[in-house]
This record gives C-alpha cells, structure tokens and sequence, in this order.
C-alpha cells in the first residue's frame, strides 16, 4: 500500500496543468423512455457484449426518513444492511443510469444509457407497486438539477420483478403448459381412485371422438357439433380441447398424472384462477406428433411475447444479469438492495441471504467506494465530483470516447443529466485501475485491466457476507478508534436540551464511573450515545441507571425526569424488528417493550470504528 501512494504521489508531473479535465465536460448520455425502450434493447445488447465492464448509478426518491437511519459508524454490516433494506423498500426508483465501457490503456470507451422509470400498473393488479414514498430534499434537489417529473409519470418504462413476473402468469389469463409433471409421493385415498377414474373414462371417450372425428368425413355440421356438445369437447383455437374444472391442487395433481397415459396426442394446460390458483385443467388433443411440436412452439413464443410486454426495464437488468461482466457501482449496499427489491424479489430479512441471493444474479460486484480507500488522497472522499477533482491535481490520463454517441454537447444551464454519474463512475474507476496498475506489471491489455479489478474489488457480495460473522464495521476516516459494541451505551429521555459537550460534562459529575476516558455524541435529537474506552464501565453504568438502589445524586435525579439507557443489542433488536420510528428514542422505547427472542439473532459483541467526525449537523435535519 505504502508503495502504491508512494508511486501516485510521485506521478505528478509538471504537465499536468494541461492535462484534460474530463470531468469538467458533459458528455451525451442517450435518454431511454418508453417510447423508445424496445427499439433500443438491441443497441443495449450490443454495448454490453462488446463491453468488459457495467457502471451503473441510480437516483430514488430518498434515501433516508431519520437523521439515524443513515448507515453511520456505530452501524455493524447486519444493521447497515437493515438500513439500506427499509429505504430500498420504501422509495422508489426513477432514474438508472448505465455505461457499459471498456478500457484498453489510457482509453476509456463509454456507452451511457440513462433509463427513466416509473412503476405502471399496466395489469391493473398492484404490481409493481401501490405506492412508494418521496424525500422532500430529494425532490427539490432533482427539479433543481432540471429533473422532468411529466416525462417520468407519462413517459417512465415499466417493469415486473421475477417474482412479480412468476405471479403475473397466473393473472394474464393465458393457460400455462403443464410440461414439469411429477408423481405425487403421498398414497392414493378411495375418493382419490373413484375421481381419477372418472375422469379417465371421460378423457378417453372425448379422445376416441376426436380421432373419430377427423377419420368420419362424412358427418354434417349438425351431427358433429352435437357430439361434441354431449363429450363436453370444445374449440382452442384450432384444435379440439376439453375443459376439466377443479376444486383443489390435489385434484391438479391427480389429472396431469392420469393424463400421462394420453401424451402423444394430449397436451394438458393449466387455467389460473384471480386467486393464484388453477381453477380448471383444460386438455388440448393433437392429431399428430408434428403437431403438437408445433402447438408447444406456439405457447412458447406467446409466453415469451407476454413475458417481454409485462418485464419492461428488467430486460436490462437480465443483460446485465447474464453478461456475468464486473459491475462497478459507488454505493454498493444502497444500489443492489434497491436493484434486488425492484427486479429480483423482495429482500431477505439478513445480510448473508441478501449476499448468496445477490451473487446468484451478480457474481462480480466492484465497489468503488472501496477501491478508493485504498488510494490515500481519496481514503477519505466518498463525492464523485470530489474523488475526479483530487485526481485530476495528478498527472492520471485517461482519453474518453462516447461510443454510441460521438462528441460532447453542451446542456443547458442548472441541468445536469443523471446519466453522468455512470460515465464518471467509469472515468475514476479508469483512473483508479491506472493506478494501480502503474505499481505492478506495465502490460497494456484490458484483460489485465480485468483480472486487477476483479482479484481485488470484485466480488464485494462475498466479503461483505464474510464480515458480517465478526460484525466488523470498516469505517475510513481520519480520527478513528476501534471498540467493543458492549462498551456502547444509549441514553434518551434528556430533561433538558443541551449540546454533546455539555451533556458530557453533566454526565462527569453525575456517576463516578465517568472519571474514566468516554466521549459522546448525538445520534439524532432525541439520543446520544456514550462511548466507553475500556470495558466495565458501560454495564457499571447500565446497571446503576436501572437499579433506583445504586442510584445517588445528580444521576438520580436524571433518571427521575425520564433518563433511559440501553446497550447496543437493543439497538440491534430495534433495527431488527423494524422500529423505524421518526426519533431513535421512540424506537428504543419499542424495542425495549417488545417481548420478540429471535433465536437466530447474534448476540456477540461487535467491533466499532468509532470517528471523532461523528456528529450530527441539525442544521441538516
């Protein structure tokens, strides 16, 4: 590490004054809306393969309800994943920016898409979504950057999650092929026998008529359409069917396995119900083995063309999916829990179900908030337009090429396309892997490019699962000191408003457990929270403000007018059953009310890089 900033540093050349600033330009970003989407999806295509790396940005309508619900220094991986889950579920999404880019030595090329989206119900059955919730500021500073809320509504795509595209099979109204038959392994009851018998003797007449049917060439139309009134059969299409109604699932069962003595000429399908469920099995006769090759081919397209109608956006999304290509993102947890919960599925209740979830659909997961700690004049930026504005002090040459739209352009004053971030996540992810590269081999190809990102930043799912065990929080900043969560305490219930310091020097006259090293700080205006240096004093402190016998003096009196504490398990817990109340004291008071023993639930001390710069600013709330 100290080789590589050594290196960085020693990169600055006198040149460097003219090198280009090429974050200081706009670049083309295309505008994908729903009347171009479809027409669109095959240049997409084409990026991505032609591409060896996806940087992608998205911009909801919040990110946060609390001044505490912000992932902070006190937060261990499990309950910054629980943050990051309740927003993701809450707000929704309406811009995603994509640049798929390639990078072959100190050329970058870039294709940047921005998506708009906006959840339609178009099936008129709640899907995507019945509501979603908005962050004032976040509106404001969107139509301050120039954001189109008309276009978003009326021209925004659409999408259905995997799971809400499984669901909306059996709300399209259009029978599904019973093709995965498999043999029940409970016994069969009498009323099961006497069923399946009965419908076994109907199949088996209304098949006979229809191979009748197509032998006797001689019946008039009359003759005909009685015979199929007293079978029961109908028309699907062009070919003969018969309609067999269910009560129960079991029944379903029961049908498609008896049915399987009829395969060369019977295809059954199944008719969902506005439950969920099958309501009939409906029996399709094929009058030869071309045939029905011909009649599976058809339902196939016909599900496929109904599948792309009701997936809008998630195309994208499934390219991206299957391209298996290093996705870059600047906010990992943020970005794929809202990317999970829109187009995946909803989220698990746990941060290692998220990440094995996750890693199924993303395997190679770059986060560049990470990659940039390990650069030390960026160790502590976490501002796009920051990080490119340190870089470019330094001599980091990177030539930009817009693939698929060619030259700058100049937009207009007070609109900044949301596109841009995507391009300049690829532009400083560029410079970065120069960086990197420069301390180890000189090679030129963009596979080397590759396996550098990949060895060491991809993949950020897995590490991330494998920190949740200890519960290690990796906070980068200047001032920073580890510590067990045991030695964590937060207080609530304050007679009096008063500043962080102030409260600590009450706190040092109220109990002599603070004669020892502790620093406080606000959490929101309703907490703080006390940061014992050596561990003892925290239980000492906790046990003395629950127990009216230990109490004495100033401490007494505090505890009168309403002082609580509480350690961090109960902040935990709080996280965990999801009091996301407006105040942090709210939740703990539900917390500590709730009679909830999850088994599951860890119960080791986590460690805490705990930060000086740790401080609520209430002129922000």
């Amino acid at each position: 590490m100290l080789k590589m900033q050594r290196r960085f540093l020693s990169s600055i050349s006198a040149t460097a004054g003219n090198t280009k600033t090429l974050n200081q330009g706009r670049w083309s970003v295309k505008q994908v809306k729903k009347s171009n989407f479809h027409v669109t999806l095959d240049e997409i295509r084409t990026s991505i393969d032609s591409s060896d790396f996806i940087a992608l940005s998205l911009q909801n309508t919040g990110s946060y309800a609390a001044a505490w619900h912000r992932v902070s220094a006190i937060d261990t991986p499990q309950t910054s994943y629980l943050k990051a889950k309740y927003a993701a579920e809450r707000y929704q999404i309406l811009q995603f920016a994509l640049c798929p880019f390639s990078l072959h030595g100190s050329k970058l090329t870039v294709h940047p898409y921005n998506f708009h989206l906006f959840p339609r119900d178009e099936l008129k059955c709640g899907m995507p979504s019945y509501s979603f919730s908005c962050q004032a500021s976040r509106l404001t500073a969107m139509a301050r950057e120039g954001f189109d809320f008309n276009t978003c509504i009326y021209e925004g795509i659409s999408y259905l999650s995997r799971a809400q595209e499984s669901a909306s099979k059996f709300l399209s109204g259009n029978p599904i092929l019973a093709d995965h038959i498999t043999v029940s392994s409970s016994p069969a009851t009498v009323a099961d026998t006497v069923f399946v018998g009965r419908i076994r003797s109907r199949v088996k007449n209304w098949r006979q008529s229809c191979i009748d049917s197509g032998s006797k060439t001689g019946d008039d139309d009359l003759v005909s359409s009685l015979r199929r009134l007293v079978l029961g059969s109908e028309q699907y299409g062009s070919r003969l069917c018969l309609t067999i109604d269910v009560c129960s699932e079991r029944q379903v069962q029961l049908i498609l396995e008896m049915l399987t003595e009829f395969s060369d000429d019977v295809v059954p399908l199944l008719v969902a119900s506005k439950s969920r469920g099958t309501q009939a099995v409906r029996t399709v006769f094929m009058s030869s083995k071309e045939d029905k090759d011909l009649f599976k081919r058809e339902l196939q397209d016909l599900e496929k063309e109904e599948n792309r109608r009701v997936r809008g956006f998630r195309e994208v999304v499934d390219l991206i999916s299957s391209s298996q290509k290093p996705v870059v993102s600047q906010n990992y947890l943020s970005d794929f829990t809202s990317i999970h919960a829109k187009f995946l599925g909803p989220l698990p209740s746990n941060l290692d179900d998220f990440s094995s979830s996750l890693s199924s659909a993303f395997p190679n997961v770059v986060d560049l908030s990470q990659f940039m700690k390990e650069i030390s004049p960026l160790s502590n930026i976490s501002n796009l337009p920051a990080a490119m504005s340190s870089l470019n002090r330094f001599f980091v040459p990177v030539d930009v090429e817009v693939a698929n739209q060619g030259c700058p352009v100049k937009l207009n004053e007070g609109h900044q396309s949301h596109g841009q971030n995507a391009v300049m996540i690829s532009q400083l992810f560029a410079k970065l892997c120069t960086i990197q590269k420069s301390d180890q081999s000189t090679v030129q190809s963009n596979e080397d490019f590759q396996a550098l990102a990949s060895d060491e930043h991809a993949n950020s799912v897995i590490s991330c699962s494998k920190n949740a065990g200890d519960e290690n929080v990796k906070v980068w900043s200047k001032n920073s000191r580890r510590v067990s969560s045991e030695n964590l305490v937060f207080i609530w219930g304050l007679a009096k408003k008063m500043t962080a310091a102030k409260l600590k020097n009450v706190l040092q006259k109220s109990h002599p457990v603070f004669a020892q090293e502790f620093d406080v700080k606000y959490l929101d205006r309703s907490c703080a929270i006390v940061v014992f240096w050596e561990s003892g004093p925290s239980e000492t402190f906790l046990s003395a403000v629950n127990n009216e016998e230990q109490l004495d003096g100033s401490l007494k009196e505090m505890v009168a007018q309403g002082l609580r504490a509480s350690g961090y398990e109960t902040y935990k817990r709080a996280c965990r059953l999801g009091f996301w109340e407006a105040d942090l004291a709210e939740s703990f008071d539900k917390a500590l009310e709730s009679s909830d023993t999850d088994p599951d639930s860890d119960t080791k001390p986590s460690e805490i890089d705990w930060s000086n710069e740790l401080a609520i600013n209430f002129d922000e709330l």
